[in-house]
């Protein structure tokens, strides 16, 4: 019955005039298609929804706002990307979301109604997961292929024209200056690190290499200066006080029929825990005292 499954995913996939690499389907084919791919029942309501609502005409930026609202109520899930305990593959869990993860599928999905709705398969989303989630677009097979790290994310996918960093342009900009050492300080948390670990001395390196970066952002105390200058679907970074990571937390941007720009996000916070529609982006910012401002990544395609 998987098995079955799986080659019409993969036939109806092979039928769409898209541009996966028969690389980038080996590298999730590795695993069996119900570790890399849970909610498959949400997935096709979301395509019906998809249709319904004309989402595909909207620009990219709206269509994932447009997606995000319809993920609305998901509950939060953490570690859904730590799949297996060696092989690293594009993988989507629409049953559960954390903060990383909610964006991205929803840019995943918005990028997918580029397609004819017969080609918006599995298969075609978790191609644009690969295109967003690792670095140049390509998962190896090895851990290390993942970016890991949100400023990391977004330099990468600005360099190749998919996202595009907006905090430096926009006014009341600085420097935001952190130490990159979460994961590796944090190791046991999680699976691939855990299982394996001489990947703990490369996953170093890469800390130091992302600790180096120049990141700007912008200060939480100038952030309702410039929500009129955020568009629905920016994908907000919220930068940290605390060291381990130069971002804490992610979500998209929002705004109401009033205007008023909110914050939609993943929420791990006692008696949420789900994703939720929140207060006024600047007003949550406020709400923590660890949270120092935020970056922009503006989705281009």
């Amino acid at each position: 019955m998987v098995f079955g499954m799986r080659h019409a995913f993969r036939l109806c996939a092979a039928l769409a005039a898209c541009a996966i690499s028969a690389t980038a389907a080996e590298s999730w084919e590795r695993l069996p298609f119900e570790t890399v791919f849970k909610g498959v029942g949400k997935f096709e309501a979301l395509k019906k929804r998809a249709v319904a609502d004309g989402w595909a005409a909207l620009p990219i930026g709206e269509r994932t706002a447009a997606v995000g609202r319809a993920l609305l109520g998901t509950p939060y899930k953490s570690y859904t990307l730590e799949i297996d305990d060696r092989i690293e593959a594009p993988s989507v869990n629409l049953d559960g979301l954390d903060c990383w993860t909610f964006f991205e599928v929803s840019l995943a999905f918005a990028r997918m109604l580029d397609h004819p709705p017969e080609a918006r398969t599995p298969q075609l989303m978790l191609h644009y997961i690969e295109m967003d989630r690792y670095r140049d677009g390509k998962c190896t097979g090895e851990y290390l292929s993942r970016l890991h790290y949100l400023v990391d994310w977004l330099a990468d996918n600005d360099r190749r024209g998919l996202v595009k960093g907006m905090a430096r342009e926009l006014p009341g900009a600085a420097r935001h200056y952190n130490t990159c050492c979460e994961m590796s300080n944090g190791w046991k948390h999680y699976r691939y690190l855990r299982e394996n670990p001489k990947l703990l001395g490369p996953m170093r390196e890469h800390e130091k290499r992302i600790t180096a970066m120049e990141v700007w952002h912008i200060p939480k105390s100038r952030v309702a200066a410039i929500e009129p200058k955020l568009q629905n679907g920016d994908i907000i970074g919220i930068t940290s006080k605390d060291l381990g990571a130069f971002c804490s937390h992610v979500g998209l941007a929002q705004r109401d029929a009033k205007g008023v720009l909110h914050f939609m996000h993943a929420s791990s916070q006692r008696g949420v825990r789900k994703v939720t529609l929140d207060d006024r982006l600047s007003d949550y910012l406020a709400r923590f005292s660890g949270h120092a401002g935020i970056i922009v990544g503006r989705p281009i395609k």
